[in-house]
């Protein structure tokens, strides 16, 4: 397998060699030793001024890459994907004011976007590669997890939604898609309170690395890791129980940590099941 560090260094180099970069971060799996035979290497580009279609392409053809996406500018990013000597490269090119921006909603303004928020984990988290001053300057913006922040990922993710009622009608008509749908729901809030509990940024949006990711938190539920992935794997009916369980003890772990924090409502919606029809 090859050595994604040794290889993110000297891409690294390459993208350096252009006077509008300003620095790499490596991002990822790779930052954080969590990678496997699967993993590619994520590099964040910063740019002084935005990049022309050719200063994207200079580093790949340097590097004897195989282009397999090039989007143009969206949402103030511009993106590629390329195959270099069998490993692909996910990059993400933004302005160095871009992120500052984000940096600033994410810690300032207490943005919960999990998008947004990722700029924010990929700088606290991530391998300054080149613009070792910049890219520390930008840790030091990220590295204290507010505590707005904290409280309004909390307040957004403690209502569980009226889908959640219906948990025990779904099981009942075997309706399996939509159940899923909810248990997914359920545990993606589920994971942004505990991201919060923690003073830790969501890494992705999607909750990718979720057993590394809670294996790195200290509050949590007992054996919440095997219990969350026994949601996808087991009987419906036991998944859904596992739920509520640890539901309750994630509003428990708040009570703890939040005393202030009002959870009466939230946990009177969230412990409702829509009524059984007597009649029929």
């Amino acid at each position: 397998m090859a050595d994604l560090q040794e290889m993110a260094d000297q891409l690294a180099r390459l993208y350096a060699e252009n006077p509008k970069v300003e620095g790499v971060l490596l991002g990822g799996s790779v930052s954080r030793g969590w990678q496997d035979k699967y993993s590619d290497i994520e590099l964040l580009v910063f740019w002084k001024e935005p990049p022309t279609d050719t200063d994207r392409k200079t580093p790949i053809m340097k590097s004897n890459g195989t282009v397999l996406d090039f989007h143009p500018y969206e949402d103030e990013e511009w993106s590629e994907t390329y195959l270099t000597n069998g490993v692909k490269l996910e990059i993400s090119n933004f302005l160095t004011a871009a992120i500052q921006r984000f940096i600033t909603k994410t810690v300032d303004f207490f943005d919960t976007d999990p998008e947004i928020q990722c700029i924010a984990a990929a700088v606290n988290y991530g391998k300054a590669l080149e613009g070792h001053e910049l890219i520390t300057e930008m840790k030091g913006r990220v590295q204290n997890y507010p505590d707005g922040l904290r409280k309004t990922m909390i307040e957004e993710n403690i209502i569980f939604g009226s889908r959640w009622s219906n948990r025990e009608a779904l099981l009942y008509r075997k309706d399996w898609l939509m159940l899923y749908k909810v248990m997914a729901d359920a545990e993606t809030k589920i994971m942004s309170i505990l991201f919060a509990l923690n003073r830790q940024y969501i890494v992705h949006p999607g909750f990718k690395w979720q057993r590394n990711a809670l294996d790195g938190m200290s509050v949590k539920p007992e054996n919440i890791i095997k219990r969350m992935e026994s949601v996808f794997i087991g009987n419906p009916k036991d998944a859904i129980r596992t739920l509520e369980a640890v539901i309750q003890e994630v509003f428990d772990l708040i009570a703890q940590e939040l005393p202030d924090m009002d959870l009466s409502e939230a946990m009177k919606q969230t412990h409702q099941v829509r009524p059984l029809n007597e009649n029929r």
